[in-house]
């Protein structure tokens, strides 16, 4: 029996923090600026998922939390099919850069990097409709 090929499940959050949003420069590819996530664990629930990557990569501990929405395009990412579902809130603590995460920033709306794979298209669909 031939072994079938499914989709990688991963959880990002936007985390809204002193008037921005936090995004982290990536270690590992794909490399540039994203929103903070990654991969959901084997057994794990999806929005524990997104928390516990906000907390690994940004020290931030995540309020407010709830589901934004769901990208699944197969060619949203180069290197697997990747689904991912996206979470917001707010960040409290002081943002460091750790685990996966080279650098760290906060984001005014009007300063927005070039993002890694749909990232930009996130944002930008979260700030239109939160007026952030």
């Amino acid at each position: 029996m031939q072994k079938q090929k499914v989709p990688y499940l991963t959880a990002d959050a936007i985390i809204e923090y002193n008037g921005g949003i936090i995004l982290i420069e990536r270690k590992f590819p794909p490399l540039g600026w994203a929103l903070p996530g990654g991969f959901v664990d084997y057994g794990e629930d999806v929005m524990s998922a997104a928390i516990r990557e906000a907390k690994e990569e940004t020290n931030l501990d995540m309020e407010d939390i709830g589901f934004f929405t769901l990208r699944a395009d197969p060619r949203r990412d180069k290197r697997f099919h990747i689904i991912t579902a996206v979470f917001a809130g707010k960040g409290r603590g002081v943002p460091k850069a750790e685990d996966d995460a080279k650098n760290i920033g906060v984001f005014k709306p009007n300063e927005i990097p070039k993002l890694v794979c749909d990232h930009n298209e996130i944002v930008c669909e979260f700030l239109r409709l939160r007026k952030v």
